[in-house]
């Protein structure tokens, strides 16, 4: 073997034998355990960034250890093609998105190539293609026909610039996620799924989900938000209308003092003919964020209607108010206002002068207080100023007073759900066309498929080009003259099943082949961001189910494993230019550190400027500090960069990317490379006896086998990559301080070395394939089998006993692994340390820690 490492080289011979035997091509093998491994689709922006490697890394990693465990492993990679990008792109620089996206695509897919990622590309599924979608198509119409899928005007998040409709996830801070223009609200048009039909199951089979975050099951248990409370109605004033409102909350209702009812209200929409202030005021609501993060923390506005309420118990009147933190599409789009316990309430009756009025006082005992002045009593308690209420407990009062509504006709307990149905139309080109037609007006599911989206088109504007258009507009409808839908789908439904269509991608009969299908699902392992809580995951939850209820998956859920990474971090800089800050590259500075290395300022080596350090930050294109993979590969080798992303940190936890933290990779690296080296330089190696081993030898297969034992752990259950690479690290240090002056070859430096490399190889292929063709391994090192403990090799001749004498430390003693009890204690009282402090004293008491301890009471 060359003396010396040369990623570049082996990196390339490596991947083309992988690809000549087809390595990675995942095949049904009734005979194996399967293990399905898979990372989130990545969006063809036109390059890979360091959040990508991380991810697919780590991906990688467990897929090739699982492969080495035995298991017959799939591992598909395929693009979230559609989207708003693509479109921007295409307005921006001229250019269709479909070449544009294809263009993107087949660079990223050699950018992923080039890491060795083990994927089997024959099944690689691309979202904008017919062939893909035309099946979504299909699946979609089934929805319509089981009235899962549903068209309704709705009050939608609208991006002026984007000009398309975005689900409240969509929007931050009352802005596009995208392009950061504040939306407005909109009536229109738009198709939903009716993803609440599942809320009971979704909610229901988090249990069953041990293998995912916590953190996730909250966010998602929080989403669906399911609660039992009392649906009421209040009458209107001088009308037969009534105001239908949900609350959590019944022990309250005798402190009702006003309703509040949302912008898009039919009463508030009803007042504000003739009423101007008010017709301003919703219009101003208009243009308000929907974000529940959003509405949290904003301003709570509101303006009177002059409508008066009934209240449902005591007949007593209530002022209506319209109000900015009520919305038409959550609940009924009115809520009674408590502004005793309440304090969102609270707050909206003392900036309009509104009557609190208290029904809930802390109960006996209780060392709560409720201080109206100051703000709301929010906790649970006994009822008082509520008539023959009074005295009741939260309990008793809710059933007493749902009772009373009950019989009165006017209210019924209820479930509800927060998880509202999923829009799934949007206003842009670029995307899915909904495969719907209108026949005389009348929506009707198309009847053939795909419904292809034109790839051939001129970009005007944000216009899409597929509105208003003859040539796709018009079409036929089981012979008759039909008109197309123009709006094109959320791409979150794209990637909702793309897991699933990649069990058969190239099935033609239909969305999936079961047979084959549900032999690899439901996925193993699934690798993403945490920020997918609340979208992705929870819609490819309820499309799993609804492929479940069409016969074509038989699990319940798509994801039994869900492992969510940290993101990556890289250092920033910048420098003041007039009253902008303008970013500056890592890389063109030179850092300024005091006297314990702690970074105090720098200087632009371009410009020689003074430049501020700014500590780490998510790696932006925007900040200058987004390092390009491709460039790392180049100068570091794709087995430096992997080494690093498992090593620096934790999956689960923030990694920094610092340049010398990657020169240290690839400094382990070498010595690796050396330490085979050097040892294959030295000639055939003689056949490991471990009956004639001497201490030192044995010490050195011991650290070998404990080595396995631990990184076996953090590889397969524990997932810490981090740690395992620490132990290969140690591992290799035993061995070089062994060999330091070797003179021929030893088989216990063969076996630690030969056993790191199969340990290393899934976090760093490319060298390991190379090691261990040079240590007299066959084949390929991906097929070779995990390594397996020996356990005699752990045994210890002798074991270390700390001595403590009154607690202590006053020797240590090296005692046969055999003696017992008696033989330790006994060498213990013996030792001559131990005696400077039991002699003349009375020893009454020794405790043996087995394999650990000697205590030793004396006085």
């Amino acid at each position: 073997m060359e003396a010396s490492y040369s990623p570049a080289a082996i990196e390339r011979k490596v991947q083309q034998t992988w690809d000549e035997k087809e390595v990675f091509k995942a095949v049904v093998d009734s005979n194996k355990e399967k293990f399905y491994c898979l990372s989130m689709l990545p969006y063809p922006s036109g390059a890979l960034h360091m959040g990508h490697v991380r991810n697919y890394t780590i991906g990688d990693v467990i897929s090739r250890f699982q492969r080495m465990q035995g298991k017959n492993v799939i591992q598909p990679m395929g693009w979230d093609a559609f989207g708003m990008p693509a479109e921007n792109a295409a307005i921006k620089h001229g250019v269709a998105p479909a070449k544009w996206t294809f263009e993107n695509i087949d660079y990223m897919r050699e950018q992923l190539k080039a890491l060795g990622f083990a994927y089997d590309w024959s099944r690689e599924v691309t979202t904008c293609k017919p062939d893909y979608y035309k099946w979504e198509q299909w699946f979609f119409t089934r929805l319509i026909e089981k009235d899962l899928a549903y068209k309704k005007s709705s009050f939608v998040n609208w991006c002026p610039h984007d000009q398309t409709v975005l689900a409240n996830e969509q929007v931050h801070d009352g802005c596009c996620w995208r392009c950061d223009t504040p939306v407005v609200r909109k009536e229109m048009d738009q198709w939903f799924v009716r993803t609440t039909a599942y809320a009971e199951e979704l909610l229901n089979e988090l249990d069953n989900l041990p293998g995912w975050p916590d953190e996730v099951k909250a966010m998602q248990r929080n989403w669906i938000g399911k609660s039992r409370g009392v649906t009421m109605q209040f009458g209107v004033k001088n009308s037969d209308d009534i105001i239908e409102i949900y609350t959590t909350r019944p022990d309250t209702v005798m402190g009702v003092t006003y309703l509040a009812v949302a912008a898009a209200h039919p009463l508030a929409k009803a007042a504000a003919q003739g009423n101007a202030e008010l017709a301003a005021f919703l219009e101003e609501c208009n243009t308000s964020t929907t974000s529940e993060a959003d509405m949290a923390t904003m301003e709570k506005k509101g303006c009177a209607t002059g409508v008066m309420a009934i209240h449902p118990l005591t007949g007593e009147e209530v002022p209506v108010w319209a109000a900015n933190f009520v919305l038409m599409d959550y609940g009924t789009g009115a809520v009674m206002s408590v502004p005793s316990h309440d304090q969102r309430d609270w707050e909206f009756a003392h900036k309009y002068g509104l009557t609190i009025q208290q029904v809930v006082a802390p109960a006996q005992g209780s060392d709560l207080e409720c201080d109206l002045n100051k703000e709301a009593f929010t906790e649970k308690g006994v009822l008082i100023n509520s008539g023959k209420f009074d005295g009741l407990e939260f309990d008793a009062a809710f059933d007493a007073i749902a009772e009373q509504l009950i019989a009165d006709n006017k209210g019924s307990v209820t479930t509800n759900y927060r998880l509202r149905d999923w829009g799934v139309s949007r206003q842009r080109y670029w995307g899915t066309p909904v495969p719907v037609v209108y026949v005389d007006g009348q929506a009707k599911p198309a009847d053939s498929f795909p419904v292809e989206l034109p790839y051939d088109v001129v970009i005007d504007g944000m216009n899409s080009p597929i509105k208003n258009n003859p040539e796709f507009e018009n079409t036929t409808w089981q012979g008759q003259p039909a008109i197309r839908e123009t709006d094109t789908f959320d791409t979150f439904m794209e990637s909702s099943w793309y897991y699933a269509r990649y069990c058969t991608p190239h099935y033609g009969e239909g969305m999936l082949e079961p047979s084959e299908a549900n032999h690899w699902l439901p996925v193993d392992q699934y690798i993403g961001g945490i920020e997918h809580a609340t979208m992705h995951l929870m819609y490819a939850r309820f499309f799993h189910k609804a492929l479940r209820d069409e016969g074509l998956v038989t699990s319940d859920e798509p994801f039994t494993n869900l492992l969510c990474q940290g993101m990556v971090l890289a250092e920033t800089w910048s420098k003041t230019e007039g009253t902008a800050k303008v970013w500056v590259s890592p890389e063109d500075v030179i850092a300024e550190k005091d006297e314990q290395g702690r970074i105090i300022g720098g200087v632009q080596k371009s410009t020689g400027d003074k430049v501020t350090y700014g500590g780490m930050a998510k790696m932006s294109k925007s900040k200058l500090n987004g390092r390009d993979p491709q460039q790392a590969i180049e100068e570091y080798g794709a087995d430096t960069l992997r080494l690093f992303s498992m090593f620096a940190a934790p999956p689960e936890q923030t990694l920094e990317w610092t340049e010398s933290g990657v020169q240290g990779a690839k400094k382990f690296l070498e010595r690796l490379w050396r330490a085979v080296h050097q040892l294959v330089e030295l000639g055939d190696v003689p056949a490991l006896d471990t009956n004639e081993l001497n201490d030192a030898e044995k010490a050195l297969r011991r650290k070998t086998h404990e080595t396995i034992e631990g990184v076996t752990i953090d590889c397969g259950e524990r997932k810490t990559f981090n740690t395992a690479i620490a132990k290969i690290m140690e591992l290799l240090n035993a061995v070089n301080k062994f060999a330091a002056d070797a003179s021929e070859p030893s088989p216990v430096v063969h076996e630690a070395l030969y056993n790191a490399v199969l340990m290393l190889s899934p976090i760093a292929p490319h060298i390991a394939q190379e090691l261990w063709e040079a240590l007299g391994g066959e084949g390929l090192v991906i097929d070779a089998s995990w390594p397996v403990v020996d356990a005699a090799a752990l045994v210890k001749d002798t074991l270390l006993y700390v001595v403590q004498v009154n607690g202590k430390v006053r020797a240590k003693l090296e005692v046969a692994a055999s003696a017992s009890k008696d033989e330790i204690e006994a060498t213990a009282l013996a030792h001559e340390q131990v005696q400077k402090f039991t002699d003349g004293n009375t020893v009454r008491k020794v405790i043996v820690v087995p394999n650990k301890l000697v205590n030793i009471v004396a006085n």
